[in-house]
């Protein structure tokens, strides 16, 4: 459906298999440091832990079957071009639009917590005012070119998984069984139900590898090697950032940084704070380091959410200036488009609600792909697949099982944003069946 491109739609393959790793965890990462702990109030730490489980076997089991997508179609708009290839126009239109939503709709969260932990040094400083300062920054590191952005961030990755590393190092030793079970099931499986948007969070953008599989280097077998090494690490690093934060104290101090307090975005360093006070080096250690970690992801989503809105502009489903890129290679108006937009989510000032909605759609991604992987099995049996998922199609069935149960849950607890997140897709899809595909359809 995307037919020919001319060298102003066209991106340049700069990306081997470590930047792929660099941004893959880099794009997460943040999930680490901020957004888990506020499920925590809803699941307790067996509620989240329950949920955490279920959420590391769909992001194995989606990932691998993600990438063997990836690899046969090493296109820019990811679940929109899996989709549009396998499932038609409309279904392709779907899942471009909820992938879109999900990468748009997560950095304003981050660019929320930038500023907060920016607060910290600077307490004169506004908190918006810095997440909008650095909308602007990171979406002109990514307007100056892809192989730039992705050395920059490989290099604060590193530091924030070492970071990671350093406050596990500190915290464990001071582990008690004790804090972890305190008050662990307070609403019981209701609670695992509640938690699970949060649960998600710790892994939510990882898919965005895809995205850049147009600008890799012999994608076919760096796209494996990148997105199954950065989940790996993820998988560990989420484990230990679980265990270590809530065994000092127990939940409700990683939570509430005084009796009666708003809920924090700075798990952490209320973690840190407990075993060696503010004034301590490991603290403002962790402080300045997880503000890299928040960079990372920031600055990664924003640039898998530019190829996104990128590809889809370049097809016509969404204004063609938008499929233009700069003298630089690199998709300079979809960048600024979405930057726009996020900063009016930030203006929202409503975090918990952004995390969700960003996970609505990844997780009506991760189900539209699933199905688009089964059919194109079924339709193109002969498509070169360089990787091909372990244990189809089981793994795929098990991912599109747990995303739609996910889901559900997601619609029980979150009533209003599921039906605004909702009617949103439907208006747009019947604008794009009626203005979009009919005029290609005239055209043709």
């Amino acid at each position: 459906m995307t037919g020919n491109v001319n060298s102003s739609q066209k991106l340049d393959r700069v990306l081997g298999p470590l930047m792929l790793w660099g941004l893959g965890v880099g794009y997460v990462i943040s999930g680490m440091y901020f957004g888990w702990n506020l499920g925590l109030p809803a699941g307790g730490t067996a509620g989240l832990a329950i949920a955490t489980f279920f959420i590391i076997i769909l992001y194995v089991t989606f990932t691998f079957s993600y990438t063997e997508l990836a690899c046969a179609i090493p296109k820019a708009g990811g679940a929109f071009d899996y989709a549009d290839r396998a499932l038609g126009p409309t279904w392709g239109f779907v899942g471009g639009l909820v992938q879109i939503i999900e990468f748009v709709f997560a950095p304003p969260a981050i660019a929320a917590a930038i500023g907060a932990y920016f607060h910290l040094f600077f307490p004169g400083l506004p908190v918006l005012g810095i997440a909008i300062i650095a909308y602007f920054i990171f979406t002109a590191l990514n307007i100056y070119g892809v192989k730039a952005a992705a050395a920059f961030e490989l290099g604060i990755t590193i530091f924030a998984v070492v970071e990671l590393l350093i406050f596990a190092g500190v915290t464990l030793p001071h582990f008690q069984w004790s804090s972890l079970v305190q008050n662990s099931y307070p609403h019981g499986f209701r609670g695992v139900l509640a938690a699970i948007p949060f649960a998600i969070w710790f892994f939510l953008g990882i898919e965005g590898v895809a995205n850049v599989a147009e600008e890799t280097i012999n994608p076919q077998k760096n796209v494996l090697l990148g997105f199954g090494s950065a989940l790996f690490t993820l998988v560990i690093l989420c484990v230990l950032t679980f265990v270590a934060a809530i065994g000092v104290g127990g939940w409700e101090s990683i939570v509430y940084p005084a009796p009666g307090a708003s809920p924090s975005d700075s798990p952490l360093p209320l973690a840190l704070a407990q075993i060696v006070g503010q004034n301590n080096f490991f603290y403002h250690l962790l402080v300045t380091i997880g503000l890299f970690g928040l960079i990372a992801s920031f600055h990664g989503i924003i640039l898998a959410a530019g190829r996104a809105t990128f590809e889809f502009g370049r097809v016509g489903y969404a204004p063609r200036f938008l499929g233009k890129t700069s003298r630089f290679k690199t998709p300079a108006l979809a960048l600024l488009a979405n930057m726009v937009i996020g900063i009016a989510a930030l203006l929202t000032g409503k975090t918990a609600e952004i995390i969700t909605l960003a996970c609505f759609g990844a997780l009506s991604l991760y189900i539209i792909s699933m199905v688009a992987l089964f059919r194109l099995r079924k339709r193109e049996p002969a498509l070169a697949r360089p990787f091909r998922v372990p244990g189809y199609p089981y793994s795929p069935l098990i991912a599109f099982a747990i995303a739609t149960f996910s889901l559900l849950a997601m619609i029980a607890y979150n009533h209003l944003l599921a039906f605004l997140y909702f009617a949103f897709v439907g208006i747009s899809v019947v604008g794009f069946r009626k203005f979009v595909l009919r005029s290609k359809k005239g055209l043709q």
